[in-house]
């Protein structure tokens, strides 16, 4: 129960942040973006102190583990990989532009 209010206080401080941001429009831009990142700084704050946000937070921190055990590929396999997939999409797109024609060239034969 705690965790829904926590919850709720935070969007609206988020709702508050942004019809703040609107309402002293008059202001100066820095200082309206500077409030509504310090609003939404306290929001964030309020929502990782719940069970969400600390398996949000849990969640963002394996991801970042497993991206850094990923073999990414050089440079190289990278250029030819894409050199590849280039010229099976030109190969495909011929392919289909002649089957295309061939179909053409056929309803206009039988239809006259």
């Amino acid at each position: 129960m705690l965790d829904n209010i926590k919850l709720i206080v935070a969007v609206l401080l988020i709702a508050g942040g942004i019809g703040g941001f609107y309402y002293y429009a008059d202001q100066s831009q820095l200082l309206r973006v500077a409030g509504l990142l310090a609003v939404a700084g306290v929001a964030l704050a309020i929502a990782m102190q719940t069970e969400l946000g600390r398996s949000i937070w849990a969640f963002a921190n394996d991801s970042r583990a497993e991206v850094r055990k990923v073999v990414w590929p050089t440079r190289q396999e990278t250029i030819q990989t894409t050199l590849v997939v280039v010229v099976v999409v030109l190969l495909v797109a011929i392919i289909l532009w002649v089957l295309d024609m061939t179909l053409l060239w056929a309803v206009r034969s039988l239809t006259g």
